[in-house]
């Protein structure tokens, strides 16, 4: 029997999803969780993978047990989660359908404040004192719609089969002090939704213009990216099935 679980995480004390050897993942704390309550050894298999620091209000997983769950089973996992991790639903699916593969799209919000702000400070890039302009990073966005290859915003050392992805969705909205980048696409990168903010920033502070950030997707060269912004304000928020 195959079982999917709806799941969130603060991504803080965390060096992302997927094990590592010697590193606290989010992916462990699962598998600790599931196999406790089943009395079998579960490894969970993730929608995607987060990097260090990023969070996610919205995560999949599925993991196969031969007997049906009985209970209430996302009480009894968040009895053995951290708090910092929390279970909303876990429901039995067919045996074919897989987490990560049958996602048809993902998205991912970065959040920026204006300002400072001490409540934020773990879920938000604090940019002080700088005027960014919205509209000329929303026209810039708009580009990213007319390419499929992202090498440009992968991160250098990563083993993938293509740098091309679909971006459906990629737009900055403001509210006061609040900046809130929304991207969805059918896959993404490696550290590609933070390159991809930082590059757009330089864009908002008038460093580049967006024939330049055109010309910087169309070299494929990291280096002439922007900066990788901190992890701390990126939220995996939906996975379309």
């Amino acid at each position: 029997m195959r079982y999917f679980i709806e799941l969130s995480y603060n991504g803080k004390n965390y060096h992302g999803w997927q094990i590592q050897p010697d590193v606290v993942s989010v992916q462990e704390k699962v598998n600790h969780a599931v196999s406790t309550i089943t009395q079998q050894k579960i490894e969970v298999v993730g929608a995607g993978r987060t990097d260090t620091g990023v969070h996610a209000s919205q995560m999949f997983a599925h993991f196969d047990i031969e007997k049906e769950l009985i209970g209430d089973v996302p009480h009894k996992l968040n009895s053995l989660l951290p708090r910092d991790i929390v279970v909303y639903n876990v429901f039995q699916v067919n045996d074919e359908k897989h987490a990560r593969f049958d996602a048809i799209s993902r998205s991912y919000e970065y959040k920026i404040w204006l300002g400072r702000n001490p409540f934020l400070l773990d879920f938000s890039w604090q940019i002080h004192s700088q005027k960014i302009d919205i509209d000329l990073m929303n026209d810039a966005a708009k580009l990213l719609l007319e390419f499929t290859d992202f090498q440009t915003f992968s991160k250098v050392k990563t083993d993938v089969y293509t740098y091309n992805c679909d971006i459906t969705e990629a737009v900055w909205k403001q509210k006061g002090n609040e900046l809130t980048f929304h991207i969805t696409a059918n896959r993404f990168l490696r550290n590609m939704v933070r390159a991809i903010v930082g590059t757009l920033i330089d864009v908002g502070l008038e460093r580049i213009d967006k024939e330049n950030f055109r010309k910087i997707i169309e070299s494929k060269n990291r280096s002439n990216a922007g900066l990788s912004v901190p992890a701390k304000g990126l939220f995996l928020t939906n996975i379309k099935y």
